[in-house]
């Protein structure tokens, strides 16, 4: 408990610490979840060049407007289309041939050109679900046109598309980013900030000891177990209540996924929190200053977002890097909450994972026990 109340008042003293610690966890997954609200892209700013100027192109570039997903801007030709999109006024471009209408009524197959700025994939989505919806409408309309004449709507629907399909999206009813990509983020904030908080604290007591990680003149901190269990009594609890937070308060302001109960959230969250505290712990051995855990823990977000599986599928990671995630809790995190949040899973469909953040917890433990009783050693050798 002394240690405990150290560490409290260096947390209070650090102003960045209680950035890290207090404040940033508590505005990061409301930026986060606000940025990606509206979760799809919608409206997106289309180009036509219109070659045909016939009632039949017209009515192709009235059904494309009528869309949700573009907005049609310009009707110009190629050359001020390119530098419309140069300029990103529009993100796509739509041609349609000089001979569309004489191609339908010939019978002859017609061609629309798409062209998409391709730095975007949700660009290039948007434009193609909207061109290929309206071209798959007017087939259906053409055919019924050339073949039934007086024909019921029963003939008609089945002339139109003769094969049906009905699409059940699962777990992301709107296909949208948040949905996706908030769980995600939200472990790796916690995980991020943990290491931030408790490297800035090592690196502070460095600063101020003659480069070691504990108070010198304080006999308290001469048990490695005593020091990782006051660090731990601190950090566990306010990082518990901010995974609430984001699992009760994000969820609901932004209408996310909740499924899972709070006591199988809350069973899954104590690992989690133990493995980044330990794994913070043992890798604040790199520390030296305050300042080095911005530069060691930031940069890391990113990597590990796309090593873990989530913005790219697990089977496409190489196996070298797929086993490199295994040593970071954000993995087992990342998917474990995704499963939880998202599909109401309970922890024996998450086993994989929940048993992977306790062989950490253990790992990292022990590690960080070694860490401590180094630095311990440095204060019997001044």
């Amino acid at each position: 408990m002394h240690i405990w109340y150290e560490e409290l008042k260096l947390l209070m003293q650090s102003e960045g610490l209680v950035i890290f610690a207090l404040i940033v966890p508590f505005i990061y997954p409301v930026l986060y979840a606000f940025v990606y609200t509206n979760e799809t892209a919608r409206e997106v700013p289309m180009a036509v060049v219109d070659e045909c100027h016939s009632s039949d192109s017209r009515e192709f570039c009235r059904l494309v407007d009528a869309t949700a997903e573009v907005d049609i801007l310009y009707y110009t030709d190629m050359a001020q289309a390119q530098e419309l999109m140069r300029r990103e006024e529009v993100y796509a471009v739509m041609r349609i041939p000089s001979d569309f209408s004489k191609s339908l009524y010939r019978g002859d197959q017609t061609y629309i050109g798409l062209y998409s700025d391709m730095r975007c994939m949700l660009y290039y989505k948007a434009a193609l679900l909207a061109a290929s919806n309206v071209s798959l409408k007017m087939n259906g309309d053409i055919k019924i046109e050339r073949h039934l004449h007086g024909s019921t709507d029963r003939q008609e629907d089945i002339l139109k598309m003769p094969v049906t399909n009905s699409y059940v999206p699962l777990y992301n009813p709107q296909g949208g980013f948040a949905s996706f990509l908030i769980p995600a983020v939200m472990m790796l904030i916690i995980q991020q900030l943990l290491c931030l908080s408790l490297g800035t604290s090592i690196g502070t007591w460095r600063e101020s000891n003659r480069g070691i990680g504990v108070p010198i003149d304080d006999q308290m901190f001469r048990n490695p177990l005593a020091v990782i269990a006051g660090k731990t009594l601190l950090y566990l609890p306010i990082f518990l209540i901010v995974a609430v937070y984001m699992y009760s308060a994000v969820t609901s302001w932004f209408d996310l996924p909740r499924l899972a109960d709070y006591s199988t959230f809350l069973q899954f969250m104590l690992p989690y929190v133990l493995a980044c505290i330990f794994m913070g712990l043992t890798a604040s051995a790199l520390v030296f200053r305050s300042e080095d855990a911005m530069l060691l823990f930031v940069f890391m977000s990113v990597p590990l977002l796309f090593i873990s599986g989530m913005s790219w599928p697990v089977a496409a990671v190489p196996d070298f890097w797929r086993y490199v995630s295994y040593l970071f809790p954000s993995t087992f995190g990342m998917h474990g909450y995704a499963r939880l949040q998202g599909m109401g899973a309970g922890l024996s469909e998450v086993a994989f994972e929940y048993r992977g953040l306790w062989i950490q917890c253990a790992v990292y433990f022990l590690t960080s026990c070694l860490i401590y009783r180094r630095e311990i050693k440095k204060i019997a050798r001044l």
